[in-house]
């Protein structure tokens, strides 16, 4: 490989879509964990104030 090739990013740049992809779909986990949790501590606390406490 040339030298140029290597300093200009061109031999790298088909990771980078991977990259993208890869990056919005951990976005996509933690929020859908964070909602699952909000709605799994919510559901917990409506539980316990229907019993009286």
């Amino acid at each position: 490989m040339r030298r140029a090739f290597a300093l200009s990013g061109v031999a790298r740049q088909a990771e980078r879509p991977v990259r993208c992809i890869a990056c919005l779909a951990f976005v996509g986990l933690m929020g859908a964990a964070f909602w699952a949790g909000a709605v799994y501590i919510g559901e917990t606390f409506m539980r316990m104030a229907g019993s009286g406490f």
